[in-house]
């Protein structure tokens, strides 16, 4: 089922356009990787995709209805989004924070129900914490921190998940682990997850499709394709390195 369609969409800033002509169609289950080198635009098209942003032409629309055209609490129930930085959350505990991914279902006062306990409770097992209940924030790590991040976008319950470099900073081992995390949320919850990622490695052996953003440009296939075709490579392109495909990575 397509969850996400963009027709001849241009995204920038301030009028300047940086990608142009972005058709894409992403389905739910899928994960989506998107790729490029720094200030191509990725975290433009993916605050655009969220709303975040207008797009300077073109149309985005969330499971057939026009994004620009839902009302605030109808675009936070359709998607979730997890941004770079640590939450100013002061004194607050793991669950209190990953409750407040509720706040589009539990109206002004916040007051959560069963099903609403059900979603923090699915949504920290997902994500390994849910021995961290009454951990304080300020205690974690920032791998443990991230997971905190994705585990309240996963409460919100939204068919789309978008995030921008959910594993900047972290080691080998918890960049795995989030993109791990992140594969199994596309297929327990048939959700669509698209986020940014330097991590060419973990991108390309669990997803299911990449968005490669060139100068201008989109390319939109499966990691297969973009191997094969030489789209790294090129996107890419490093004075004296080349792509290799055995281990996903550029060598001399």
């Amino acid at each position: 089922m397509s969850v996400i369609r963009t027709t001849d969409l241009t995204i920038g800033h301030a009028g300047t356009p940086l990608v142009k002509g972005i058709d894409v169609e992403l389905r739910a289950g899928e994960l989506v990787v998107l790729l490029g080198v720094n200030g191509i635009g990725k975290s433009t098209l993916l605050r655009t995709l969220a709303g975040l942003l207008p797009p300077l032409h073109g149309s985005i629309d969330i499971l057939g209805k026009r994004l620009n055209g839902l009302a605030a609490m109808e675009r936070a129930r359709a998607v979730s989004v997890v941004l770079p930085g640590r939450p100013d959350a002061g004194m607050m505990d793991v669950r209190t924070l990953v409750a407040l991914g509720r706040q589009p279902w539990t109206g002004h006062f916040g007051r959560l129900g069963p099903a609403d306990h059900a979603a923090v409770d699915q949504a920290m097992s997902m994500m390994e914490l849910t021995d961290f209940a009454v951990r304080d924030l300020r205690t974690l790590s920032d791998g443990e921190l991230q997971r905190v991040l994705i585990a309240r976008a996963l409460a919100q319950r939204t068919p789309v998940l978008l995030l921008d470099e959910p594993t900047a900073f972290l080691d080998v081992v918890n960049r795995l682990r989030i993109m791990q995390h992140l594969h199994r949320v596309t297929r327990e919850l048939n959700a669509l997850v698209v986020l940014s990622t330097h991590d060419l490695q973990s991108a390309l052996d669990l997803a299911d499709r990449v968005l490669l953003v060139t100068p201008g440009s989109l390319w939109s296939g499966t990691p297969q394709r973009a191997i094969q075709e030489g789209r790294l490579q090129d996107a890419f392109r490093v004075e004296g390195l080349r792509f290799d495909p055995a281990s996903s990575s550029f060598r001399p």
